[in-house]
């Protein structure tokens, strides 16, 4: 297997599953590490193999399993029902394309195998030239996996599923076990697969099965034990999903502070796989980096910050606090604490929002500072502007939204709201605590507000 396309290769998906250990309403495959379904980092793997003949099979949600993997170049297959994983590559074989030599089948549930898993297994299978190859490894505890039973000679003769060696305590005691990833010879797959029963136990049709059928009919049976237990088990629980999280967050912290960035605290640093950062950028504990974000160089981030799908140029300053998605801040821009910009909203160079200031679909021209209490929505701010404390965008009228234009070098007085549909001028002004319902010529000076009343105060009794 190179990198290049290889057109001889299928590799088939098992995602169909509920996951009921997991014991949520959503489909397994879709819970997610570092803000990415566990199935996404399957099958990057298998594409920056080369692998590009992907297929996934699709059972419980169905329809959303297949909405969150839209757009990776997969094919689906629906099964239904489920009557287990040999049924599952059963369903799955209908569109595998005839000229295909090899057949790969993996989990879904296993986020964390590695390429050099995959291409050890795939690298055995063709120089044995075998009809399976299996992935094994040793555990102290076997659990609920399938148990490996190999023969005196340590060939592989079978695997035993947990729950169907209730009576077979010899079967349980052995320590390797079965991860759930095969290479099949294409031909003797097609085949053997019109052959598989159910289990009197369960019902199901086992993929497993295979093994021992290759085994009566003479062909090959290879397996490989690895020895990256850790990254080749499924996810069943939440704990195990808490777990692998863990080890992907330390894996991804250690290639960031092995780049250049700055990581205050990794252990409470939560960074996603897709994420980029620049060097000499600090970030402090409690920060979440999610999405396509890509963070510049020598930038100041945290603590307790969220971003997901942003930008953020060089030295960009996020201070403590702040929520931003699908936003960008250009060079030197800055942010907080405790600021919300909401997508589409667009710092340019040097602009500034600061407490409680929440941004949505605007673009901030250079040196634009607003740096309390403020809403800007569906807004256009031009050079130079300064922000008024307490002013808000009104571009909602209950039934459509409308754009606020502030063109450069305007000031906005502090307690101001703005009717949008509504432009104030280059160099205008506008008086604290007005209404602004009408457009505010360059340089002129606005004020909408009521006129001030003393009055003497009635005393009682």
């Amino acid at each position: 297997m190179t990198k290049k396309r290889d057109r001889r290769i299928t590799a088939i998906i098992l995602a169909a599953g509920q996951g009921t250990r997991m014991k949520s309403s959503h489909p397994k495959v879709l819970h997610t590490i570092l803000g990415r379904p566990m199935i996404a980092y399957l099958v990057d793997t298998l594409k920056n193999l080369g692998i590009d003949d992907i297929l996934v099979v699709v059972g419980y949600q169905a329809e959303k399993v297949m909405a969150a993997l839209r757009g990776d170049g997969l094919r689906f297959v629906v099964q239904e029902p489920q009557l287990g994983t040999g049924h599952a590559v059963q369903v799955a074989m209908t569109a595998v394309p005839v000229d295909v030599e090899t057949v790969m089948v993996l989990c879904g549930d296993v986020p964390l195998i590695a390429g050099d898993s995959v291409e050890c297994l795939y690298r055995l299978h063709q120089e044995k030239g075998a009809a399976v190859t299996v992935q094994t490894v040793e555990l102290v505890d076997g659990a609920h996996y399938g148990r490996v039973v190999r023969d005196e000679q340590g060939r592989v003769l079978e695997v035993v599923q947990a729950k169907d060696a209730k009576d077979r305590p010899e079967v349980l005691a052995i320590k390797e076990i079965n991860t759930g990833a095969y290479c099949f010879a294409a031909a003797f797959l097609r085949a053997a697969l019109r052959e598989l029963t159910p289990s009197p136990v369960t019902q199901e049709i086992y993929l497993t099965d295979l093994i021992s059928l290759a085994r009566r009919q003479g062909q090959g049976v290879e397996a490989l034990r690895d020895a990256d237990w850790p990254n080749l088990l499924g996810i069943n629980s939440r704990a195990e999903l808490a777990a692998a999280t863990q080890i992907l967050k330390r894996r991804l912290n250690a290639q960031h502070m092995a780049a250049g960035v700055t990581l205050v605290d990794p252990e409470t640093t939560y960074i996603g796989p897709l994420v980029t950062i620049g060097r000499d950028t600090v970030i402090y504990p409690n920060t979440y980096l999610e999405g396509h974000t890509s963070v510049g160089e020598g930038c100041l981030i945290g603590p307790n910050v969220w971003i997901s799908d942003s930008v953020l140029g060089d030295q960009v300053v996020v201070k403590m606090g702040c929520v931003i998605t699908e936003s960008r801040l250009a060079e030197g821009a800055q942010a907080g604490p405790y600021s919300h910009l909401r997508p589409l909203s667009d710092l340019r160079e040097g602009a500034k929002v600061g407490n409680f200031v929440e941004v949505k679909k605007s673009t901030l021209h250079p040196g634009v500072k607003a740096n309390h209490l403020t809403y800007l929505g569906d807004a256009v701010i031009g050079p130079g502007v300064n922000v008024g404390a307490g002013t808000i965008t009104c571009n909602y009228d209950g039934v459509k939204k409308y754009q606020t234009t502030i063109e450069a070098g305007a000031f906005i007085g502090s307690n101001t709201a703005l009717v949008a549909p509504v432009t104030v001028g280059e160099k205008a002004y506008v008086g604290a605590g007005s209404t602004i319902t009408e457009d505010v010529p360059p340089g002129k000076l606005a004020i909408a507000r009521g006129r001030q009343v003393i009055k003497e105060i009635k005393k009682r009794g």
